[in-house]
Parts: C-alpha cells; sequence; structure tokens
C-alpha cells in the first residue's frame, strides 16, 4: 500500500462531505450475512450500515443499495437471493426498502428512475452475473451508468478487485466512504500507528498462510504474540515436536521456524500452547484429555489445556492494547470452546483497547456474550487482516481524496 494512503487512510472523501440532495447514490454495503429457511441468523452486518443509510436519506439521496451474498458461481440461485434481506431491512428500520430483481437492464434503471429523494431500494445479488468478480469494465458501465455519486461502506469486501468495489467507482471517477468503513479505518490505525503499550496480539485459527503478513508486520508493535488454534501445530511442529493427526501446514514449517526466530531478534514473546485439549476426532461428546506440548500419535489438538489459558490470560490482563484474530481451539463444538470463550471474556474484562477481527473471531465474541465490550468488532475478517499487514486494499486505494 502506497505510504500516504497507510499514513493517513482518513483522508479519503467521506459521505458526510458529499451534496447528495436528490441525486442516485450507488451505496456498497455488506449484506453478505448468513440465511436460513429464507431467515436471517445474524443481523450483524446490515445493523452496522444502518448509520450511513439513515444519513444518506436524510441526504436525500435516491438510495439505491448493492451488495453480493455468497458464491452463487454468476447465476440466479434462490437461495443466495437477497430479497429476504430487503425484507428483513424494511422491518429493522422502520422504513419500506423496494427491492429490484436484478442489479443490471432496463427495469433496474426505470425502478430507480421511480426512486424517489429520501426513499431506498436494494438490487439484486451482485454475484448472479459473472462480471462482478471478474471486475469487468463492461459490466461495471452496466452497473453504474445511473449513479451520480458513489459510496463504499462494505468493509468486508473492501480488499477486493471486484466491479463495485473497484469498477464502478472508477468509471464514475470519485468515490467516498461510509461511515462503517470510517470508524473501521479509525479504530484499525490506531493500533497501527501509536498504540499503548504493552501490545499483545492473539492469533489462532487453522492456518497460518493468511497471517504471515500481519505477525511480520506487528513484530515492531508487539510485545506479545499468543498462538493458538490450528495454526498453532505448524509452529509447535518447525520447533520438533509431535503433533499427532492435528491439521498442519506442512509447507510452512520454514515459515513458522522464521517467525519464532524473527520475535526472538526483535525481542517480541511469541507465545505457543504448552499443554492441549486433544480428542481422536472432532466431532461433540468424544472422550477428551489434556496433554502436554507434544501430542501422542492418533490424538488431534482440539483447544489450549488450562496452562496455556493461564499464561495467555495473565498477558492479556496486563495489555493496554489487544488485537485478536481466529479462535484458538473449535469452539464451534461446546466441548473444545472453553479456551476460545475464556480469551474472549478475557479480553472483553481487560481494560485493554480491543480490536477483534471479523469472521470466526467474531462469531466466538458472540458466542461467549461480550460483544459489547469489545472496543472494535470489526465487520471484516480478511480486510482487516490485509490492512493490519499494510497491504493494499483496492476498494480503499480507489476513492477519491477529501
Amino acid at each position: 500500500m502506497n505510504g500516504s494512503t497507510r499514513m493517513n487512510p482518513l483522508s479519503k472523501c467521506s459521505i458526510k462531505n458529499l451534496d447528495l440532495q436528490g441525486k442516485p447514490l450507488f451505496l456498497r454495503v455488506d449484506f453478505n450475512v448468513p440465511l436460513e429457511g429464507g431467515c436471517l441468523v445474524d443481523d450483524a452486518r446490515i445493523k452496522a450500515v444502518l448509520p450511513t443509510i439513515e444519513l444518506a436519506v436524510a441526504k436525500k439521496a435516491r438510495v439505491v443499495l448493492a451488495s453480493h451474498l455468497g458464491r452463487p458461481d454468476g447465476r440466479w440461485q434462490k437461495e443466495f437471493s437477497l430479497l429476504p434481506v430487503a425484507h428483513y431491512l424494511s422491518q429493522l428500520s422502520g422504513r419500506e426498502v423496494a427491492f429490484s430483481e436484478d442489479c443490471i437492464g432496463d427495469k433496474v434503471e426505470e425502478d430507480i428512475r421511480r426512486l424517489e429523494p429520501g426513499k431506498v431500494l436494494l438490487l439484486e445479488n451482485l454475484r448472479f452475473h459473472e462480471g462482478e468478480i471478474r471486475n469487468d469494465p463492461e459490466f461495471s458501465q452496466r452497473l453504474c451508468r445511473w449513479a451520480k455519486a458513489y459510496v463504499n461502506d462494505s468493509f468486508g469486501s473492501i480488499h477486493r478487485a471486484h466491479s463495485s468495489i473497484v469498477g464502478v467507482p472508477k468509471t464514475l471517477g470519485k468515490g467516498a466512504v461510509g461511515l462503517l468503513v470510517e470508524k473501521e479505518l479509525k479504530n484499525l490505525s490506531r493500533v497501527l500507528t501509536n498504540p499503548e503499550k504493552p501490545v499483545v496480539l492473539i492469533l489462532g485459527g487453522a492456518k497460518i498462510s493468511d497471517k504471515i503478513d500481519v505477525i511480520k508486520n506487528l513484530f515492531t508493535l508487539a510485545d506479545s504474540i499468543l498462538i493458538g488454534g490450528g495454526m498453532a501445530s505448524t509452529f509447535l511442529k518447525s520447533q520438533g515436536l509431535s503433533v499427532g493427526e492435528s491439521i498442519l501446514e506442512k509447507d510452512k514449517l520454514d515459515v513458522a521456524n522464521n517467525l519464532i526466530s524473527g520475535a526472538e531478534s526483535m525481542e517480541t514473546s511469541l507465545k505457543l500452547p504448552v499443554d492441549h485439549v486433544v480428542a481422536q476426532s472432532c466431532e461433540p461428546g468424544v472422550f477428551s484429555r489434556i496433554v502436554g506440548s507434544s501430542i501422542p500419535k492418533g490424538w488431534m489438538a482440539l483447544d489450549i489445556g488450562p496452562k496455556t489459558l493461564a499464561a495467555f490470560k495473565k498477558e492479556i490482563l496486563q495489555a493496554k492494547t489487544v488485537i485478536w484474530n481466529g479462535p484458538v481451539g473449535v469452539f464451534e463444538i461446546d466441548d473444545f470452546a472453553y479456551g476460545t470463550m475464556e480469551v474472549a471474556r478475557t479480553v472483553a474484562a481487560s481494560k485493554a483497547f480491543s480490536v477483534v477481527g471479523g469472521g470466526d473471531s467474531a462469531a466466538a465474541v458472540k458466542k461467549a456474550g461480550v460483544e459489547n465490550k469489545i472496543t472494535h468488532l470489526s465487520t471484516g475478517g480478511g480486510a482487516a487482516l490485509e490492512f493490519l499487514a499494510r497491504k493494499e486494499l483496492p476498494g480503499l486505494e480507489i476513492l477519491s481524496w477529501s
């Protein structure tokens, strides 16, 4: 990412500074929410963008919302329709939200022409068209030829070079960020620029692959890095320890070893699990036991053990800044959720400025019932990781400066 954007991402143009009176606004949002039987399971992403929608309505914009949902492979599939989201948003906001059965075409443009200032319309799933993910220029032009303004408030997708994220603002030659993206950038920038010490970074999840650059970038900032979850096995194996049948990235053993050496050279404390909750299969109700740092053949690590948890909690409670991305165990199964739940509760109970990445981390925090005690619960796990790794976010780079 270029230096100017990284140094001051908040200098991007904001919806707060736009004159939207009567203008058709292309508002990219993230309504990629879980649905079961046509009903929403989690509305956090919808609630997160409500302030931006309400501001656009107050500015008397003709508000046209655009989002993707799931991976429908470029064709219409009922289970990926955004129609249930339109109904839910109407109930949640207390205002009628019209729905268009496509995102491009004459019928869509007629729906938009009929839209009055201060009213809201939701387009059908962008990914029902292959051109969205390919960032096809022709698709981008068809997608926004009616638009007079563009705002991106989809932080969860801002690291994707898709048509609605990059192609549309490029076609229009202008664009701004919404209130949610502003909030995300403000909080994530705070932990990168001048965080209050000590800084504790907690990393979990299955793979080390997507967190390598984050670890490297935060070596100079973090006082302690706590490693849990499946990715811990790769670190432990790189140190010659047995990991049994635990998840393992064999092609990343040298990377893990180098990261451990790098932490030592930077005098950053990198803590790995010293004990584990193990079982012979990953399913509810199976027999489990606690073992030390070495995992016997035929067994797999599914949660951190009590000694590891105690060490992690001590670091977290001493911290002034905590960054957490990835569960430290298979928290979806109650038998192996204790470590992750306790980490969540400890982060919530600490006095630290806390930033928790989206996806599984956010789900874990909600399962622990402490989401309201986290300073910032990000709506974009992948985007947050890339921002913390100082990678370029295409959807941010393309937007106008204030």
